[in-house]
């Protein structure tokens, strides 16, 4: 049998019995593990206050404590530490009962040594496993930390606070804005930053599942409730069971749907598809939309009260075009990731690429500016981004004032009033965003447009 340990790991041998010490710490130690061995359960006690060990083998029938007792014991001094009992009797109740205490696994006399190999093996294996998934979800919890989301607009910065207000909550939350805002990344910050954070967090994308699949994808299904189900499968609903379930792009979801998970979302409870279990789940949904919910109510394809379910926290992510004060620090972010990534060393942007940069208006948002800063880092061959690591969309010229009907020679006024209705045409009419844009107030914005109206008045 090819069997290697690493030299990192102790264990504990508790056993009365000194040919059984012998036999374990010998097979152990020829292992490269660090071992030590107690005659008895009080001794073993007194070791594990002086050191730290990964695992403990231990005899189940020893005097002055059982090898249950030394269990239990393990287990509230280090509830990491692994036990695995050794008995001769074998019996189903010291199986039982060491496993309801906590024993990671038993083994019965006579054993060989690739036997008890095996068993320390597999426990340690699973505590690697346990460490690394702890580790994980450490790095994804500063990943999505509050420092790590980019901007300092008075905007994101409002954002930032309902946050993290509402990531100690369980309340519903609709994340709206265009696509590529950072929708899925303030989800999962509210996710990581919430006492949800160790339990899972489970994503579903509404707009790539087919409809005929979306309810079996929810809620799962039971063998044999449509042809192809050969197996029970479970559903994202039992899958985030404690955590968090973010539903990507709600708005596509079918009007057929929609109504059963309004009844999840009221009763917290569902069957699976072909199925009649009813099963209780507790899970936070945080629901996405790349479109005003309100008009596709309006519109008669989103249901009302599924609506005001989902809106009790209602988070608005600005497109970059409005908050273009956010973009230099979002290159300086993403040019030190893909630095750091590609093993380059790119320590700035120029300023006239950065003019461009700001110039831009973005229709894919922050992922557009995100994939723009990469490529830029992969072909820049100096340690600054110039405007030829640039795409060539953003090399185009600014379009002229004069485009928008004005001619040579046309007065300041004029020129201001061509710009003002141009922005607010760009707008849509929300007089807000147009000036922001245009740097003014919106009471100044108000004013210059009942002047204008006057203007044309008979």
């Amino acid at each position: 049998m090819i069997f290697t340990a690493m030299a990192s790991e102790q264990i504990l041998v508790v056993d009365d019995e000194p040919l059984m010490r012998d036999f374990l710490y010998e097979a152990f130690r020829r292992k490269g593990y660090r071992v030590n061995v107690a005659p008895d359960g009080l001794e073993a006690l007194q070791m594990l206050e002086k050191a730290n060990y990964d695992m403990v083998l231990t005899d189940v029938k020893m005097p002055r404590l059982s090898g249950l007792e030394v269990l239990e014991k393990v287990k509230e001094m280090s509830p990491e530490t692994k036990v695995v009992m050794i008995t001769a009797y074998g019996t189903i109740e010291n199986a039982v009962e060491s496993m309801k205490l906590g024993a990671f696994d038993y083994i019965t006399k006579p054993f060989s040594v690739d036997e008890i190999e095996l068993v320390v093996k597999r426990a340690i294996d699973y505590q690697k496993l346990v460490d690394e998934n702890r580790r994980l979800r450490s790095e994804l919890g500063e990943r999505y930390s509050f420092s790590n989301i980019v901007g300092k607009s008075r905007k994101m910065q409002s954002i930032f606070s309902l946050v993290k207000t509402v990531a100690r909550s369980r309340s519903t939350v609709l994340i709206s804005g265009e696509s590529g805002t950072g929708k899925e990344l303030i989800a999962r910050a509210i996710h990581y930053n919430s006492p949800r954070k160790n339990r899972p967090f489970v994503k579903v994308n509404c707009a790539a599942v087919p409809s005929e699949l979306m309810e079996s994808e929810l809620f799962g299904h039971e063998k044999g409730a449509f042809t192809g189900a050969i197996k029970r499968r479970t559903g994202r609903f039992e899958q985030a069971d404690g955590g968090t379930l973010l539903l990507d792009e709600i708005s596509e979801m079918t009007p057929a749907l929609q109504a059963k998970l309004l009844r999840v979302l009221q009763e917290r409870e569902f069957e699976r598809v072909g199925g009649t279990e009813t099963i209780h789940v507790d899970v936070r949904i945080i629901s996405t939309t790349n479109r005003d919910l309100k008009q596709e109510i309006e519109k008669g394809r989103f249901r009302e009260d599924l609506f005001y379910r989902l809106n009790v926290i209602p988070i608005e992510l600005p497109p970059l075009r409005l908050r273009k004060e956010d973009i230099p620090l979002l290159c300086e972010h993403f040019l030190r990731k893909y630095s750091r990534e590609n093993g380059v060393a790119i320590e700035q942007i120029s300023s006239e690429a950065l003019k461009l940069l700001m110039n831009y208006d973005w229709p894919g948002n922050v992922r557009e500016l995100e994939n723009c800063i990469e490529r830029a880092v992969v072909v820049c061959k100096d340690r600054q981004l110039t405007p030829k690591d640039l795409p060539k969309e953003l090399m185009k010229e600014e379009p002229s004032i004069c485009t928008g009907g004005l001619q040579v020679g046309s007065t300041l006024r004029e020129a201001e009033k061509a710009l003002i209705l141009r922005t607010l045409e760009s707008c849509d009419g929300n007089r807000t965003q147009a000036a922001k844009l245009l740097g003014i107030t919106t009471r100044t914005l108000r004013n210059k447009l009942a002047e204008y109206k006057r203007q044309t008045d008979p």
